[in-house]
């Protein structure tokens, strides 16, 4: 006779702004299949409520604690805060639980020192999706507006921390600047060039009469249609090369 089927309870770890979120998923034999449901129901609260419901939720203490534990997350390091959540909430049959992380990193530390297996990617990522549109309503007494503030609050946090860190930011200004001015250079001459070639189907001599390309583009502009050149432009057209020979031989 053929095995029965090992159910597995799917776990899902929510890093969020004002805290931990632990969310237990319908039970299941194949966690695979439960894809394209999630994918219909992520959008509606009602439906997405009757594929997963709050295991547990730990709050950070302050607002220093929500960034110590993020840059832990960030780094793929196990804090105290997160270990104490999972070891309190998650069962012990590890071999029938599967935990459903957004970051490999973090899902191969807890593997490693808690002994959970940890699943990226897939349904994984759908059910994140879900879980992070309709946060505050699975967690009672948190509004959007709070939860919207803790983010801001932490985000600003977290990247003045990151810009504190790095000893070469001030280098960092000046070679950010100095490839910015070759990728200009190299762009300007890019497009010179496509005038040049898209022009140069319509008045082909002007290559030979003008070489620089700031000078091409501005008579190109001001030239338009060679055939509506007439004497007139003579004095424009001087204006532009500054120089009366190359106006004349533009004319002619």
């Amino acid at each position: 006779p053929s095995p029965v089927p090992r159910q597995v309870q799917l776990h899902v770890l929510f890093e969020h702004a004002a805290g931990y979120a632990l969310l237990a998923v319908r039970p299941t034999e194949e966690v695979q299949l439960l894809q394209p449901q999630v994918e219909e129901s992520a959008l509606s609260l009602g439906r997405f409520l009757a594929l997963v419901r709050l295991e547990a939720f730990s709050p950070f203490r302050s607002a220093q604690a929500a960034l110590e534990n993020m840059n832990a997350v960030s780094e793929g390091l196990l804090h105290e805060d997160l270990r104490l959540l999972l070891e309190t909430s998650l069962p012990a049959k590890k071999k029938k639980v599967l935990l459903g992380v957004g970051d490999p990193k973090i899902g191969a530390a807890i593997q490693e020192e808690l002994g959970y297996p940890c699943q990226t990617g897939g349904v994984v990522a759908e059910l994140l999706r879900g879980i992070r549109l309709h946060f505050h309503s699975l967690i009672k007494g948190l509004t959007a507006q709070a939860a919207s503030k803790a983010q801001l609050g932490l985000g600003h946090s977290y990247s003045r921390a990151k810009v504190k860190f790095n000893v070469n930011r001030v280098d960092n200004m000046i070679i950010q600047s100095i490839s910015l001015l070759d990728q200009l250079d190299k762009d300007i001459n890019t497009f010179s060039m496509r005038v040049r070639e898209w022009y140069g189907y319509h008045f082909p001599e002007l290559i030979k009469i003008v070489s620089d390309n700031y000078t091409y583009c501005r008579l190109a502009k001001l030239i338009g249609n060679r055939k509506e050149l007439s004497e007139e432009s003579l004095e424009a057209l001087e204006e532009v090369v500054m120089d009366s020979a190359k106006a004349q031989a533009i004319l002619d």
